[in-house]
């Protein structure tokens, strides 16, 4: 058995792989969509393939936990994740990109789940808290892969090289990392794998989970083209709405747990859901370099803690266990994931994308109100 430290630090490399590696992809969506010459709408149906090949993965992932350590998927899914990566920037028409981010969304899921579940198993060798800072982590990877991407962008580094160096480093920084994680057994859960639905006591978590991954999937796919399109940032700041959300991001998620403290849960996800239509509004009406900037920060803080803190308020229900809640509502937060952000697409296509970033506030707010209508004790 590992050290906890060993084991820590081991898993905290696994979430800044998907971390960087997603980041990555994210921040050079626009040379993509321009290398390709795709509509706006043409790349939202092109975005719909990662998020599909997660989503009809996740009971496949759950089948192969059951049969193999979480360690073994793990690394697999590393490796293939970042050989994924490196083939998007070769991709030369639609239907190879479309492919290969099916492809990319599968395999990110293999990698997140398994490393999750590893999380776990380092928490349970702590005494304290700890679980919360892998994501911090995943998030700190982010804004490094924003950061990269936009000096890569700054000085014309084709976006094929690009990818392909940061996929083989990353795979070279996974296999690293292997030896440290937890030889967990496989699952024995017994049950087949399948999607599951929260009941209707756990509906109001599961469209709370939505709305945030939806507006979360948006800023993925959207923050840099809202820049390059809206705002008309210059090529040396394109990204800059991306890294600044992903670091606002980061922040809530490191600063979560204390506020949580200090406010209480309901009022820090009522506060959350304010905080994203202010943002997402503030880059609407104002879609200037600085204003659109610190909307996309309070975009930032606005989801950093909404959804672990669903998983905290639906774990304590008594009409599901704690696992098939947390299960439920993960699923549905996979469809807004899956669904909104190439909605994005068709409606910036029909109306603009200031438009379709307006229609994302209204859903925001959704969430400070659905908080108010569930009850003290679920």
């Amino acid at each position: 058995m590992n050290s906890p430290t060993k084991a820590r630090v081991a898993i905290t490399l696994f979430f800044f792989v998907s971390g960087f590696g997603f980041s990555t992809w994210a921040s050079r969506i626009p040379a993509i969509q321009q290398k390709l010459d795709l509509s706006d709408a043409e790349l939202g149906s092109v975005l719909f393939a990662l998020p599909l090949g997660l989503m009809l993965t996740l009971p496949v992932t759950g089948f192969l936990l059951q049969r193999f350590s979480s360690r073994l998927i793990m690394l697999t899914g590393a490796v293939l994740f970042n050989f994924m990566l490196s083939l998007i920037g070769f991709a030369t028409s639609t239907w190879q990109l479309v492919v290969v981010l099916f492809l990319f969304g599968s395999s990110r899921n293999f990698l997140n789940i398994s490393m999750n579940a590893q999380s776990i198993g380092v928490q349970a060798l702590y005494n304290r808290s700890i679980i919360t800072t892998f994501h911090g982590i995943w998030s700190i990877a982010g804004f490094a892969g924003a950061a990269v991407g936009s000096f890569m962008v700054s000085t014309d580094v084709p976006p094929s090289y690009h990818l392909l160096i940061s996929g083989i480093l990353l795979v070279i920084l996974s296999f690293f990392a292997f030896p440290g994680t937890l030889p967990q057994p496989p699952s024995q859960s017994g049950g087949k794998a399948s999607f599951i639905l929260p009941d209707k006591s756990l509906l109001k978590f599961g469209l709370i989970s939505f709305v945030s991954m939806a507006c979360e999937g948006t800023m993925y796919d959207w923050s840099g083209i809202y820049f390059q399109k809206v705002v008309h940032a210059s090529k040396d700041v394109v990204t800059l709405g991306y890294v600044v959300y992903m670091v606002a991001m980061a922040a809530g998620r490191f600063t979560g747990d204390r506020l949580v403290g200090r406010f209480g849960v309901r009022s820090m996800l009522k506060y959350s859901g304010i905080m994203i239509f202010s943002g997402l509004s503030m880059a609407a009406l104002f879609p200037f370099p600085l204003t659109a900037g610190f909307g996309f920060m309070l975009i930032g803080l606005g989801v950093s803690c909404v959804v672990p803190l669903i998983f905290s308020m639906a774990g304590k229900s008594k009409a599901m266990g704690t696992g098939p809640a947390v299960a439920a509502i993960s699923t549905v937060g996979y469809f807004g994931f899956l669904l909104v952000p190439p909605l994005i697409g068709y409606i910036s296509h029909t109306a603009g994308l200031r438009w379709a970033f307006a229609l994302m506030a209204l859903l925001g707010c959704s969430i400070s109100f659905m908080i108010t209508r569930i009850r003290q004790e679920e």
